[in-house]
């Protein structure tokens, strides 16, 4: 496979337990290299690791991690985004997931861990639209930003074509076939009703 140059960050985003360790699962083994620092360690609810690199965190004090990661792909929550310098060309794949399905899978997760979480449902969903709509506005007025939706629901029943669709918004030169074969059905849990 010949290397493709990509004068980018790419950026794995999305809603909380919307699928974004996937996609950066199917880009490490379709040839991209990720940004990983494995102090969140898998376990239980995401036993392929959850693709965390801590200094995205701390974006808006220090940036300094970003120029070295061009070409590279990364996982940031889509708050964060909003810290990232302007200088710099960025490609966001952003997973959308059936929200009683973040829901559940976060009370879910939470549970196992003996935490509770601090709203309702009713109000999380409310909170987590009304966050996406303000990143979606602000998102548009990126000139130096590209977003592509995936949806975590169609990458998980037919991976073939999304991972296909990732590839040509990353510029081509990924390995579709072994993308689409890393996705284990079995690890959709949490199915809307």
């Amino acid at each position: 496979m010949t290397a493709i140059a990509r004068p980018f960050l790419t950026i794995v985003s999305g809603l909380p337990r919307s699928g974004t360790s996937l996609m950066m699962k199917m880009l490490e083994t379709g040839g991209m290299e990720v940004l990983v620092d494995n102090v969140r360690t898998a376990d239980i609810d995401n036993p392929r690791g959850y693709y965390e690199f801590e200094p995205v965190k701390q974006t808006k004090n220090d940036a300094s991690w970003v120029a070295p990661a061009l070409g590279k792909a990364v996982k940031m929550v889509y708050l964060l985004l909003l810290d990232l310098p302007s200088e710099y060309e960025y490609r966001v794949v952003f997973m959308r997931r059936n929200l009683d399905e973040v829901l559940a899978s976060q009370k879910a997760m939470l549970e196992r861990l003996g935490k509770t979480s601090p709203l309702d449902d009713a109000r999380m969903a409310a909170l987590f639209r009304d966050q996406l709509a303000r990143f979606d506005a602000w998102s548009k007025g990126r000139p130096n930003l590209r977003l592509l939706d995936v949806s975590y629901n169609a990458a998980v029943a037919d991976p073939a074509p999304v991972a296909a669709e990732v590839d040509r918004f990353l510029g081509g030169g990924l390995e579709v076939d072994a993308m689409s074969q890393i996705v284990d059905p079995l690890l959709y849990r949490n199915r809307a009703k």
